[in-house]
């Protein structure tokens, strides 16, 4: 009986060996060779599930419709996040010295990108390259002469209303922004979008110089 299980457990490594799940394949490194098992069902199921899954999914994501890319959505949460950031500018002024003060402060032309992003890329194109409304990105322009005309035309609107008013959807600070942003856009195209419409206007105006901390304005020149 002993002798008998023995024997067995001898033959056991040879019985293996003609398993076919666990035959060895022909390649060989440094004289290893692998077993040749089959990959998991699940595994298997998995990947033909991704292959079915990718074409509706790209399709639906990359079709080129407005707003259901992942950018897209990327954008809109970040305005979301963006405009928690009006509590720290409280209510601003719409008129020309605002306007240009935001001009140059790149931080709060990232918030007027996202309101541009959010409401004016279907008349004006992504980056402001024009499609129905102008090119904003030259510098020619119908309804404006002086950089403060950004404000009335976003405010109230232009040409019979081709250009909607948006003083009632928008908030002030978010119109002063996306002003900002859009007169931030001139002189950045590379001359293939919309072609040029209106007139060439003078430059806009220099940044402001920056405030000066009240407590360094009472210190006495030494």
């Amino acid at each position: 009986m002993i002798q008998a299980m023995s024997d067995s457990k001898h033959e056991s490594p040879d019985s293996n060996q003609d398993d076919p799940a666990d035959s060895l394949t022909d390649q060989s490194f440094d004289g290893i060779q692998q077993y040749d098992h089959p990959l998991p069902v699940w595994w298997i199921w998995l990947f033909v599930v991704g292959l079915l899954f990718a074409p509706p999914y790209f399709w639906y994501y990359h079709n080129g419709t407005q707003g259901r890319s992942l950018a897209d959505h990327h954008e809109q949460e970040l305005a979301e996040v963006l405009k928690l950031q009006f509590s720290q500018m409280g209510e601003v002024t719409a008129d020309r010295e605002t306007l240009v003060r935001f001009l140059y402060e790149d931080s709060w032309l990232r918030v007027g990108r996202s309101v541009f992003k959010s409401n004016c890329v279907a008349c004006h194109g992504r980056e402001g390259v024009g499609k129905v409304g102008p090119n904003l990105q030259d510098d020619h322009y119908k309804n404006v002469g002086d950089i403060a005309d950004i404000l009335r035309v976003l405010q109230h609107g232009a040409n019979a209303g081709a250009m909607p008013a948006w003083k009632s959807k928008l908030s002030t600070n978010e119109i002063v922004l996306v002003s900002a942003y859009v007169a931030s856009l001139r002189g950045s195209g590379d001359g293939s979008g919309k072609p040029a419409e209106g007139r060439v206007i003078a430059p806009w105006p220099q940044a402001p110089p920056p405030e000066t901390d009240a407590t360094d304005q009472q210190k006495s020149p030494e």
